[in-house]
């Protein structure tokens, strides 16, 4: 039986005909109606989350995982503002998620009323598509909801929300089935087999091309840049840009120095990084890079030699650098028997380090760059990795994660829903040591304390707690071996090691490992 609120049936029915099998759930009252037809409906899989920040980030996880819309579901008042950090990072990864807050009515809103605010747009420019649900008294209303709900729901690429208002009673169950809803569909556009076609042969005339993919990442780039230093024969004078964001600041204001940038995404967004922009293409950059790798390998051009001899030459030198006790040599160690793309990578220090060792797909929240849902991302991720069409197995997932991020968003490990597949691989030098590498800022007598948040704090008891196995090592033997069982340990519950680092070594090796590659 489902709720007696006819929106929130039209919004049930609706979501499964658009496609939405996946929802988190969010606990609260005024939401009850969306979550018991969530639950109810056979098509949905419902995944409980407490923390309504982290389900957001959870929901982003499995859409990523699962290449499809993901929806998470919240109460009224400040459940909802808690998904804006996850809604951010969605929007500027163009991953579909679909918010759902349940809401008090109209009347009701600030007249001090509990758990009341203004919900309609709270998530601002974040959603590509904000609708805020009619309860629906004749068919006229009732047209209205369906069309609003499909407004939001035919969004590809984008999050959007959808506010429920939702009157009392709340606890009625007396509806036998979801009724039959008009769908309306979207016929996307993408670049046709013309346009594709001129992007390639642009991009072989060109003197210099560079073909750059954004987000996931873009391995040993930063240290080639930094190797040429201001050698203007490795300038290019036509980029085409795919992906999403790039890590390297340093290969952004190389970048910068090229004549004109052709960008291919799927939106059609004005993304202007490098400040030369001349042409955006909406459609998809991945089958475009394939095209123009295929034809490089018909017709190789020098300039792509010339970069690739230099790019070979630096991975070679990565490979041949042996680092000291530190995070880097722990990065690197995983990075040599991870051996699969399941991996993700927290923002600051850990991602800037997969840039140096891992060659292959990684995900980051590199959207906003936020530390705050890495964990939460990486374990949505892994509670639906064996639905993703990606792969059909059951194989791990894994976060390398730095002390800060993990333990802002340590809510995520509390989950009935992460199984032995979940993987993580804690950076922990007791503070955040990006901020150990930025110039000028030693001088500020803040730095330790207030700017890099040092601390004194270990995950044991957070395992603990959240019936996690817990591992730590403190030297390169305790790490290696930790590493191995990280990776290789058959489990039902999700395993935690934890690498102790002395913050102003990981710093020296870092800055050690750059100064060997101009030898």
């Amino acid at each position: 039986m489902y709720s007696s609120k006819e929106n929130v049936n039209i919004l049930t029915s609706l979501l499964v005909a658009h496609g939405v099998r996946h929802a988190v759930c969010c606990p609260g009252s005024r939401n009850s109606p969306i979550v018991h037809n969530l639950n109810m409906c056979p098509d949905i899989q419902c995944y409980p989350v407490t923390d309504e920040r982290s389900a957001g980030f959870y929901a982003l996880g499995m859409s990523q995982c699962l290449q499809e819309p993901v929806a998470v579901c919240v109460t009224s008042g400040t459940a909802l503002l808690n998904l804006a950090p996850s809604v951010a990072e969605a929007y500027y990864q163009h991953i579909p998620l679909v918010v759902i807050s349940a809401d008090r009515p109209q009347a009701w809103i600030d007249q001090l009323d509990g758990q009341t605010l203004p919900q309609p747009d709270a998530l601002g420019r974040f959603v590509r598509k904000a609708v805020s649900l009619p309860e629906p008294y004749d068919d006229e209303t009732r047209w209205h909801c369906n069309r609003l709900v499909n407004e939001a729901l035919i969004v590809k690429h984008a999050p959007v929300h959808i506010n429920v208002p939702i009157s009392e009673p709340l606890f009625d169950y007396s509806v036998p089935e979801l009724p039959v809803e008009r769908k309306i569909s979207l016929i996307e556009s993408d670049a046709s087999a013309i346009t594709q076609s001129h992007v390639v042969r642009m991009f072989l005339q060109a003197k210099k091309p560079m073909l750059i993919s954004g987000q996931p990442m873009n391995p040993n780039m930063d240290e080639a840049v930094y190797l040429i230093g201001d050698d203007e024969r490795y300038v290019p004078d036509f980029v085409l840009y795919t992906g999403g964001s790039i890590v390297s600041k340093r290969l952004k204001r190389f970048l910068r120095k090229a004549k004109e940038t052709w960008a291919v995404n799927r939106t059609g967004e004005i993304n202007d990084t490098f400040q030369n922009l001349t042409y955006v293409i909406q459609g998809d950059g991945d089958v475009i890079a394939d095209l123009i790798r295929f034809n490089l390998e018909q017709q190789p051009h020098p300039f792509v030699q010339q970069w690739d001899e230099l790019l070979e030459r630096v991975r070679s030198q990565a490979a041949a650098y042996e680092p000291d006790y530190s995070q880097m040599a722990a990065v690197k160690c995983f990075e040599a028997k991870v051996g699969h793309d399941r991996v993700h990578y927290a923002n600051s220090t850990a991602i800037r380090l997969a840039n140096i060792y891992a060659h292959h797909h990684v995900y980051c929240n590199r959207g906003v760059n936020g530390i705050d849902g890495s964990l939460s991302t990486a374990a949505g991720f892994s509670v639906v990795s064996h639905l993703s069409p990606l792969t059909s197995d059951l194989s791990k997932v894994f976060c390398v994660i730095g002390d800060l991020s993990f333990f802002y968003d340590q809510n995520a490990l509390w989950n009935q829903n992460l199984k032995g597949n979940f993987r993580i691989l804690l950076l922990n030098n007791g503070k955040g040591g990006i901020f150990n590498l930025l110039r000028g800022l030693e001088q500020s007598p803040a730095r330790d304390k207030y700017v890099a948040a040092g601390h004194h704090t270990s995950a044991e008891g957070i395992c603990l707690q959240n019936n996690v196995r817990y591992l730590k090592a403190t030297n390169m033997e305790e790490m290696q071996q930790g590493i191995d069982t990280l990776l290789y340990l058959e489990s039902d519950r999700p395993v935690l090691l934890e690498v102790f680092t002395d913050v102003a070594e990981d710093e020296r090796v870092f800055k050690d490992y750059y100064k060997t590659l101009k030898l």
